[in-house]
C-alpha cells in the first residue's frame, strides 16, 4: 500500500465531520510535507498572481542550500576538538552522546573526516532535536487552536536556531530559546507570514540577555580531554588589541589568516563556519530567486562604508593597526556570523523590506549597524544578530516611507 493511499484513506477522519477533525492541521502538515496539494483558486477569491514555486519548495531550497554549511560546521567542531587535545582523546561527557559516537564508529583520538563529522553531530544533534520537538509542539498547538494549516517554515527555523547557538548550550536553554522565538516573535503576531522579526534570531537574542554566560559572543567553546574550554574568538581577539597578523586559532594555537577565516578553519558556532560555502548557497538561492540580491549588496555596501569611515577616523587619531576600529572591511565579512546572517537570516522575505528601494535601505542599515556595534560596543564584538533584529523592526517603517515618497512623486508628476 502506497503512502498516498494511506493519506487518502485517513482523510475522512480528519476532514470536517470526522472524528479527528480538530487535528486536521496536523494531517495536512504531514500531507503537504510529502506531496503538493492540488487546491485551486476559488471563484470568490480575489485575482492574484502565483509563482511557479510554492512556499514548500522555497523552504526546501533554503534548507538544501544551508546543508553544506551545516556539514562543514559539524566537521569543524570535531576538527577543532581533536586539534585542541594533541594526542589525548576528545572527551564527550554526556553518556548517550559518547554511546552515539561509538555506535557510529567515530575515532575520538585520531579522527579522520568521518569521525570529526560524528563528533560535531554528537553536540549539534541534541540541540536540534530539542529545538525541533519543542518548536513543532508550539507550532502544531497553535495551528490546531486556530484551525490553520501547519507551515513547513519551522523546518528552517529550527535548523537555523541550532546552527547559531553554541554547541554546548544546555538543552533546557535551547527549549526556552525556541519557545520564545516561536511564541513571542511569531505566533503572538499571527503566525507564519505575520511575524515582524526572525524567530530563530529572536530566540537567540532571548538567550543572549537571559543567559549571557553561555552565549556572550566573545568566547568560543572547544571540547578537550578536560571536558571543555572557552577561547577568544577572532573578533574578541581583535577587540583586545591583536591585529590581523596576530590572530590565533583558540583550539590549536595556530595563526589565523584571512583565508583561514574565509574557508572556515576556526572555532565557532556551526553557522559561523565557511564563508566560501555560505557564498555557494547564496549563489544557488539567488539563481532560484529565493533571496534578494539588493539586501545582500546593501549589507556589504553599508558595512564597507562604515568600516572605511572608522579606518579614516582611527588613522587621524593615530590608533594602532590592531585596534578593531582599524579592522579592514573585508575582515568583517569573514568573522562571526556576518556571512551566515547576510545570506540566510537578513534575507528572510517575511521580516525584511518588500519594496525594491526599501530592500537597499534595509540592507544598508544592517551593514552599518553591525560594524557600529562591533567597533563601538566592546561588551559585544559580534553585532550581526542585533543589527538584523533592529532592521526587522524598522522594515515596515522603511517600506511605508518608500511608498509615501512614491505617492508624492506620482502626484507631483500628475500636476
Amino acid at each position: 500500500m502506497g503512502l498516498k493511499t494511506l493519506f487518502d484513506k485517513a482523510a475522512p477522519l480528519f476532514k470536517e465531520g470526522g472524528k479527528l477533525s480538530k487535528l486536521y492541521p496536523l494531517y495536512e502538515g504531514a500531507l503537504t510535507f510529502a506531496y503538493q496539494l492540488g487546491d485551486t483558486t476559488k471563484p470568490t477569491t480575489k485575482t492574484h498572481v502565483r509563482d511557479s514555486a510554492d512556499f514548500k519548495r522555497i523552504i526546501i531550497m533554503v534548507f538544501l542550500a544551508a546543508l553544506p554549511v551545516l556539514f562543514w560546521g559539524l566537521w569543524n567542531v570535531g576538527n577543532n576538538s581533536i586539534g585542541a587535545n594533541s594526542d589525548a582523546a576528545v572527551s564527550i561527557s554526556n553518556h548517550w552522546q559518547l554511546w552515539l559516537a561509538q555506535l557510529l564508529g567515530a575515532d575520538l583520538q585520531h579522527g579522520m573526516i568521518y569521525s570529526k563529522l560524528v563528533i560535531g553531530l554528537c553536540y549539534f544533534l541534541p540541540i536540534y532535536i530539542v529545538s525541533f520537538i519543542v518548536g513543532a509542539f508550539w507550532e502544531i498547538l497553535f495551528c490546531v487552536l486556530k484551525k490553520k494549516p501547519v507551515n513547513e517554515g519551522f523546518f528552517v527555523t529550527s535548523l537555523f536556531f541550532a546552527m547559531i547557538v553554541p554547541p554546548t548550550l544546555p538543552l533546557y536553554q535551547a527549549a526556552l530559546g525556541i519557545t520564545f522565538g516561536v511564541l513571542i516573535a511569531k505566533e503572538l503576531f499571527g503566525g507564519t507570514g505575520m511575524n515582524f522579526m526572525n524567530p530563530a534570531l529572536a530566540g537567540r537574542a532571548f538567550l543572549f540577555f537571559a543567559y549571557p554566560k553561555n552565549i556572550s559572543g566573545d568566547v568560543v567553546w572547544v571540547a578537550t580531554n578536560n571536558d571543555a574550554f572557552s577561547g577568544a574568538t577572532p573578533l574578541s581577539q581583535w577587540a583586545a588589541g591583536l591585529g590581523d597578523n596576530q590572530l590565533v586559532n583558540s583550539a590549536t594555537g595556530d595563526s589565523l589568516s584571512w583565508m583561514d577565516c574565509f574557508l572556515g578553519n576556526m572555532p565557532g558556532a556551526i553557522g559561523e563556519g565557511s564563508t566560501l560555502l555560505i557564498c555557494v548557497g547564496m549563489v544557488v538561492l539567488l539563481m532560484m530567486r529565493v533571496i534578494s540580491w539588493r539586501i545582500i549588496c546593501g549589507i556589504l555596501l553599508g558595512a564597507t562604508a562604515v568600516s572605511l569611515l572608522f579606518n579614516v577616523y582611527g588613522s587621524s587619531q593615530h590608533m594602532a593597526a590592531s585596534s578593531i576600529m582599524m579592522m579592514p572591511f573585508y575582515w568583517h565579512f569573514v568573522l562571526g556570523g556576518f556571512a551566515f546572517g547576510t545570506v540566510f537570516m537578513a534575507t528572510d522575505p517575511v521580516t525584511s523590506s518588500f519594496t525594491k528601494k526599501g530592500k537597499w535601505a534595509y540592507g544598508i542599515l544592517i551593514g552599518c549597524m553591525v560594524v557600529l556595534i562591533r567597533v563601538v560596543n566592546p561588551a559585544y564584538p559580534e553585532g550581526m544578530m542585533l543589527a538584523i533584529l533592529f532592521a526587522n523592526m524598522c522594515a515596515p517603517i522603511i517600506d511605508y516611507v518608500v511608498k509615501e515618497l512614491n505617492v508624492k512623486r506620482r502626484i507631483a508628476r500628475g500636476k
